[in-house]
């Protein structure tokens, strides 16, 4: 995203060098990022959050942009007056989501979406975030926690101190026994 300089490499997309643009030049060029931490404005409702991460793409109009992350998470709808500090832990990663999308991204990344929520809520996300995928954005999830993303992902990569340590497919690392046992097994 632009936030931490990489100490080496190249970082692409779309066949185009990412690598040292600024955060808001990654954002237009169609990657959306949601913070583990969330980083919701508080004091500011729903609809205003939503309004925060609106970016014009083309030409859908800002309604259309409301239309669509309210199809996603309709809960939202309802709670567009509320300011985003009273609002739950899921619904607060459902509106951090919903703004990210509101930039239209075709790439979103995710740290850490299920972390501290209940399960019930953890499901509802896995499918939204399914719906995401099936809609065709190419998502990128950190998680540690591997129940939440055998539902979701084609691919998996383990990472040790900046380090790729596995790099395969999802159905590989989960046969692979001495993959799971040493990094995957509390």
């Amino acid at each position: 995203m632009g936030l931490v300089p990489p100490q080496q490499g190249t970082i692409r997309f779309r066949g185009q060098a990412i690598t040292g643009l600024p955060p808001h030049a990654v954002c237009r060029r169609g990657i959306g990022y949601v913070p583990e931490e969330r980083r919701l404005f508080s004091g500011l409702t729903v609809r205003e959050n939503l309004e925060v991460g609106w970016r014009p793409d083309g030409d859908e109009p800002r309604a259309a942009a409301y239309a669509r992350v309210f199809a996603l998470f309709p809960a939202l709808r309802a709670l567009a007056s509320r300011k985003a500090g009273t609002l739950s832990g899921g619904e607060q990663q459902m509106l951090a989501i919903a703004r990210t999308l509101m930039g239209n991204p075709s790439c979103l990344l995710l740290d850490e979406p299920a972390e501290g929520l209940a399960p019930q809520v953890v499901a509802a996300l896995q499918a939204r975030i399914a719906a995401l995928k099936r809609a065709g954005y190419t998502i990128l999830i950190a998680a540690q926690q591997l129940p939440f993303i055998t539902a979701l992902a084609d691919r998996a990569y383990i990472l040790v101190s900046g380090q790729i340590r596995y790099e395969g497919s999802l159905a590989s690392l989960l046969a692979d026994d001495a993959v799971v046992q040493s990094y995957l097994s509390v």
